[in-house]
């Protein structure tokens, strides 16, 4: 790639603990996702793995991690139904990757860029909300829904507060034991025991959460029997009897579909949606990073694109940037992209030569890991602090977090969007007119540009002005003044003297700003413009 720079050495003493951290987290939503999406479960397993070194390996980001993505189920899922066979939505995934490039190649990345911060942070909150929301049922061993499920309705047709509810009904005295207890261990490791010693800072707490859970699995399985926890609340990574078996996992492209128009309509639909769902959580990876590293993004939709030929070529779902595995990530320590690449070598190794042991993972114990990653999320403290940021900051960011909660990210992030963008212009708005009055003397100044959309704010604070005072109109600073507005000022000038206010106006006679030859300038020194105090303006 064109744009590719020197690749960072690895810290091995945050990137190696931080790549097994995500490795857990990552394991169960790979494979929920593939179930969600109605596709083989090691396809899930596949897109993991190729997220992580084909994506981890050229991408700018050195902190978000790649993967199959919750938000593109219900596409995948309808895809795999509509086409004649999974050969041929490989086939559209792999269309979509090298749509992917080429929107890299024609600077599409530049849409992320307009996302307001508000909404990013909103999107992080309201990820962190729902992961809490969505893991509390299979904290209790309630697995009704697939792991990684982010939207409101879900395909059993419950949504997250009723499967919330149905889950106090389905409680599992095994499951609650573990993840209370998984949960409980996290909490103390990462709290008290971290900050006293080196050893358990080198040691990850989620490694320690899943290895006592497995534990307690164990010994209940041998001295409570009736306590055992089922197959179904365990990890269920297939496994092969042998290494052709295993590469019998693959699947591969049939490319005599490329006819299909359904493929093309697929595989243009997975490159618009993966690459809006990889740029805004590249935007948020690099809200969280503590280094505030920027992400090219142009030469992230060609790394999305390149990983998703990949993943369609050896038999997986599409990928995207995924916030819930970068913010594990970044909570885990990571310092460098080396994070991402191993945990996808992780992936490979653990499911060709361990997959038992990995199946003895239960559910539960996971839940309590990934809880608790949306608790950092989602922590009260950051709603405070947009509280206190006023009123255009934390009203996009709720609306946000609660458009994604109800709905599902992609038509939260719009929802959030268009209210970002609301309130951006209305502090535009009035930013560029500004009133202050001191008395009968009052104060009027445009900055920047004051556009068509200003003029009934202006025409409100010229109606205020009382009969009889004094206001200047001070517009010198304004780099462009709308036609419109022109007009509303000098009609107002030439109307004044009905009501014996007494006008005077300051313009840059060096700038086309549209005024007649004839209107009034003046020339006011500094000290009598700042003499007036400043009132609220709404």
């Amino acid at each position: 790639m064109a744009e590719s720079k020197k690749f960072p050495l690895p810290v091995w003493s945050a990137d190696l603990p931080s790549s097994l951290v995500v490795f857990l987290v990552a394991l169960p939503l790979c494979l929920g996702i593939a179930l969600g999406s109605q596709a083989p479960l090691f396809s899930g397993i596949i897109a993991g793995i190729v997220g992580g070194l084909v994506i981890g390996a050229l991408s700018g980001s050195q902190l978000s991690v790649a993967g199959p993505a919750a938000g593109l189920t219900a596409i995948v899922a309808t895809a795999i139904g509509k086409l004649p066979a999974f050969e041929a939505f490989l086939l559209a995934v792999m269309i979509g990757g090298v749509l992917q490039v080429i929107l890299g190649y024609l600077k599409a990345g530049v849409f992320g860029d307009y996302i307001p911060a508000s909404v990013i942070k909103g999107m992080l909150a309201a990820i962190g909300l729902i992961l809490v929301l969505k893991q509390l049922p299979h904290l209790v061993g309630y697995d009704a829904d697939f792991e990684g499920d982010v939207s409101f309705v879900q395909p059993s047709h419950e949504n997250t507060f009723s499967s919330l509810l149905r889950s106090l009904r389905s409680i599992l005295p095994s499951a609650v034991i573990i993840g209370l207890s998984s949960l409980a261990l996290q909490i103390t490791w990462e709290k008290v025991l971290a900050p006293r010693g080196k050893l358990f800072k080198l040691i990850p707490a989620p490694l320690v959460v899943v290895l006592s859970g497995v534990a307690l699995s164990e010994l209940s399985k041998r001295y409570f029997a009736e306590w055992t926890l089922r197959a179904d609340h365990m990890v269920a990574i297939p496994v092969a009897s042998s290494v052709s078996g295993f590469f019998s996992f693959f699947q591969f492209p049939d490319f005599t579909h490329i006819g299909n128009v359904d493929v093309w309509i697929t595989g243009v639909t997975l490159a618009v949606v993966a690459s809006l769902e990889s740029l805004l959580s590249i935007e948020a990876s690099d809200k969280l990073d503590p280094h505030k590293r920027i992400t090219p993004t142009h030469r992230e939709l060609k790394a999305q694109g390149v990983g998703n030929i990949v993943s369609g070529l050896l038999g997986g779902l599409p990928l995207t940037s995924v916030i819930v595995r970068s913010s594990a990530n970044v909570n885990a320590g990571a310092k460098t992209k080396w994070s991402a690449i191993f945990h996808g070598l992780l992936l490979l190794g653990c499911v060709a030569l361990i997959p038992q042991i990995l199946n003895l993972i239960p559910k539960a114990s996971l839940a309590a890991i990934l809880i608790y990653t949306g608790f950092k999320l989602a922590a009260p403290s950051i709603f405070l602090a947009h509280y206190k940021k006023g009123r255009d900051q934390f009203l996009p960011f709720v609306i946000t977090v609660l458009a994604i909660l109800f709905t599902d990210l992609l038509i939260g992030i719009v929802v959030g969007c268009i209210s970002g963008l609301f309130f951006v212009l209305h502090s535009n708005f009035h930013s560029a007119i500004i009133a202050t009055k001191d008395g009968n003397n009052n104060l009027i100044r445009l900055r920047k540009d004051v556009s068509y959309l200003n003029k009934p704010i202006l025409k409100r604070h010229l109606l205020a002005i009382p009969n009889g005072g004094y206001v200047l109109i001070d517009a010198a600073s304004a780099d462009f003044i709308d036609l419109d507005v022109v007009e509303v000022i000098e009609d107002f000038i030439k109307e004044a003297s009905l009501r014996n206010i007494r006008v005077e106006l300051k313009r840059n006679i060096h700038k086309n700003q549209g005024f007649s030859a004839d209107a009034p300038v003046v020339l006011i020194p500094d000290h009598r413009l700042s003499s007036i105090p400043p009132v609220a303006h709404t």
